[in-house]
């Protein structure tokens, strides 16, 4: 389900907001969740917590702090989240991409508008989904794609997702569920209870252990070896082709 978050200190747009959405929501017939916040640092705490959400609607001007200043801060948990900003003025829209902002829109908000922007950012989230990874680790929010990742194991009921590029996140979650995110890739074996590898990245199989591309050795359970190694021969022999 998409999360969409509000962040106003005008009751009126808020309700605005929430007007047009519940067309939209109606109109479309899609599960979309919203939350609303009055300050950014409302947010930025619900955030901390670990909240996440796709879609975040932040007016730039508010009191305290603006909308940019809570966008870079946002970014430090989340780098994926769609960031819309709204304001009366276009004093801000340079630096609002400083902060990788997906969109600046200038208020009011009209209907058609609405409509078309979330259709817009809809449809890349849609496809971002469809392609990649959302991990939550201790760095925050990261969405990676699966060929990123060479191998993954838990250690005290933590996960460690080793990359590509040798970056190593500590995230949450169990080896089962991220199992079932990556099965339909058809690259990843789980060859160990405490061990998911991408059968990409093997660079050699001996009956004692799985030798990755970044030297990582894989222990081989007894009586595995030969299952682990049809799957490896499959898998090579089906990219060959």
């Amino acid at each position: 389900m998409i999360k969409i978050a509000f962040c106003d200190d005008d009751r009126d747009v808020l309700n605005d907001l929430h007007r047009l959405l519940a067309l939209y929501r109606a109109e479309k017939n899609m599960e979309i969740d919203d939350s609303s916040f009055r300050s950014p640092l409302d947010l930025i705490a619900e955030i901390e917590r670990g909240s996440r959400y796709d879609i975040l609607f932040l007016d730039v001007l508010m009191p305290g702090e603006n909308g940019i200043d809570a966008a870079t801060e946002i970014r430090n948990y989340d780098k994926n989240a769609k960031i819309i900003f709204l304001t009366s003025s276009s004093e801000f829209a340079v630096q609002s991409y400083t902060v990788n902002a997906f969109y600046y829109q200038l208020k009011p908000l009209y209907t058609e508008n609405f409509y078309r922007l979330m259709d817009s950012v809809l449809s890349l989230c849609k496809k971002e989904q469809a392609s990649s990874l959302v991990l939550h680790s201790k760095n925050g929010i990261t969405r990676i794609k699966p060929a990123q990742l060479e191998y993954c194991e838990v250690i005290h009921r933590t996960l460690f997702i080793h990359l590509v590029s040798g970056k190593v996140l500590e995230c949450t979650g169990s080896l089962d569920e991220l199992s079932k995110q990556l099965i339909s890739y058809g690259s990843f074996l789980r060859p160990h209870r405490s061990y998911l590898v991408n059968l990409e990245y093997i660079q050699n199989l001996s009956y004692r252990a799985i030798t990755m591309s970044c030297l990582a050795e894989i222990p081989i359970p007894r009586g595995k070896y030969n299952e682990i190694k049809n799957a490896f021969l499959e898998y090579a022999f089906l990219t060959d082709r």
